[in-house]
């Protein structure tokens, strides 16, 4: 049982800035990649940044060069630095990870349960 823990949302001013943190537990052998989708009301969910074994980083293009991924192998956590925050930033974020079991084999796809980011102008 792996479980995939968010923390950090909230409500903030366009130009702001908020840290967002997902940390997994439970039955860990490895994580292949950690990452943050999100959803705005009416639309798909998108992928955000993620960050896969080995430290390669992926963003969407919205959001390269104000958003940042990183990693804590050690603690087996993901924070996403938000910064020049846009009302267009908006939705439930979902931390995502790719975890294999303590008994090896494949890994299987995780999901938080999403925290709410909601920006004004």
């Amino acid at each position: 049982q792996v479980q995939l823990v968010e923390s950090g949302g909230g409500l903030v001013q366009a130009g702001g800035s908020l840290t967002l943190s997902c940390a997994a537990s439970g039955s860990i052998g490895s994580i292949n990649s950690m990452g943050w989708y999100r959803q705005a009301p009416g639309k798909q969910r998108e992928l955000v940044a993620r960050i896969i074994s080995g430290g390669r980083t992926n963003y969407a293009d919205s959001v390269k060069g104000r958003f940042t991924i990183s990693r804590d192998n050690a603690k087996n956590t993901v924070l996403l630095q938000m910064n020049n925050l846009k009302p267009e930033d908006t939705g439930v974020y979902y931390c995502h990870a790719e975890i294999s079991p303590v008994s090896g084999g494949y890994f299987y796809s995780y999901w938080g349960q999403g925290t709410q980011v909601t920006v004004s102008s």
